[in-house]
Order: C-alpha cells, then sequence, then structure tokens
C-alpha cells in the first residue's frame, strides 16, 4: 500500500512542480496568479491520479476487489504524498523567487480592501491585519507549511474518499487479468 501511495502521490507531485515551475518561468516570479477557480479545477484533475492509483492497487494487488476502507487509505496515503511534494515545491519557489509572491499577494489584497470604500478606521484595521498576515506567512515556516498543505490536501482526501466508493464495486472498471499470481 506505502508504495502505491508513493508512486501514484509523487507522479502528482512532480506534475503539479512542473506546473509550477512552467507558471514561474512563463509569467515570472511577479504574477500573483490566475483564478482560484482554475488552480483547484487544475488540483482535481491532477488528483484523479487517485483514482488510478486505487484502481491499479485494487487491480493488481486485490485481484479485482477492494474494501472502501481500503481504497480510502491507499488514496488517502496518496493524497498525503501529493500534499507534501505540493508543499515542499511551493517552499523551493518561495525561496527561488525571494517570496515575490508573497509581496504581491498581499498588495493585491490591499488594493483590493482600497477598492471597498470602507471608512478610514476600517480600511486602515483590514490592511494592518493584511500586512501582519502577509509577514507571518512570509517569515514563519510553521505557520505557512501548514496553509500550504491544507490547500491540495482537502481536496485530494475527497477525491480518494469519490475513488474509494466509485472502485470498492468490482464492476466498475472491471480488472482485465492483472491480479498478482
Amino acid at each position: 500500500m506505502f508504495r502505491y501511495a508513493m508512486i501514484y502521490g509523487g507522479i502528482i507531485g512532480v506534475v503539479v512542480i512542473a506546473l509550477m515551475a512552467s507558471t514561474l518561468f512563463i509569467f515570472g516570479p511577479n504574477e500573483v496568479g490566475s483564478s482560484e477557480v482554475a488552480g483547484y479545477a487544475f488540483m482535481i484533475a491532477v488528483l484523479s491520479l487517485v483514482f488510478i492509483g486505487i484502481k491499479r492497487y485494487r487491480d493488481v494487488e486485490h485481484g479485482g476487489v477492494i474494501k472502501f476502507t481500503q481504497g480510502a487509505l491507499i488514496g488517502i496515503g496518496i493524497a498525503a504524498v501529493a500534499a507534501i511534494f505540493y508543499t515542499l515545491s511551493w517552499e523551493g519557489v518561495l525561496y527561488a523567487t525571494d517570496f515575490a509572491f508573497v509581496e504581491n499577494y498581499g498588495q493585491s489584497q490591499i488594493d483590493m480592501i482600497k477598492a471597498e470604500g470602507l471608512d478610514a478606521t476600517t480600511e486602515a484595521a483590514r490592511i494592518a491585519e493584511t500586512r501582519e498576515s502577509m509577514a507571518s506567512y512570509r517569515d514563519n515556516p510553521f505557520f505557512r507549511l501548514p496553509i500550504t498543505f491544507i490547500e491540495i490536501f482537502p481536496v485530494g482526501f475527497v477525491v480518494a474518499l469519490i475513488s474509494a466508493a466509485i472502485l470498492r464495486s468490482p464492476k466498475v472498471l472491471p480488472a482485465r487479468g492483472t491480479a498478482k499470481t
């Protein structure tokens, strides 16, 4: 089970790293980024490999039959490995760009606050809160790492549970003679 989590989680991680590197190359370190919807849509697409990993484990290791709990455990393992790869690769991007994303993202949040037309006191308080939050994110890896991990892991967790529920039925994409002997 561990082997499948490492293989499929690693594949997801490599795809995520490749996307980050290509995005950095294309847009540069000063780009705040595209929409969150597009980011999560991409995550779901890449995390479809969780389904493939569970199916492969079911077909090869269990002769085409798997219990929900077994499928969920392997899927959650794959999602956890992928989230670790994602977190570590994001750390690399931050260090390689001297935390330019943090500064640009913080400034975009401040610009949005200013555009809301709030009274001066409320605006100043929200801007101060945003600056404090960005400073914590930039300066404290114990604050930043869990935030980065939970950007992708909950999505992977849900994909793992849905995949395990679907694949517990041997009639769904049945195994084709791939069982271990």
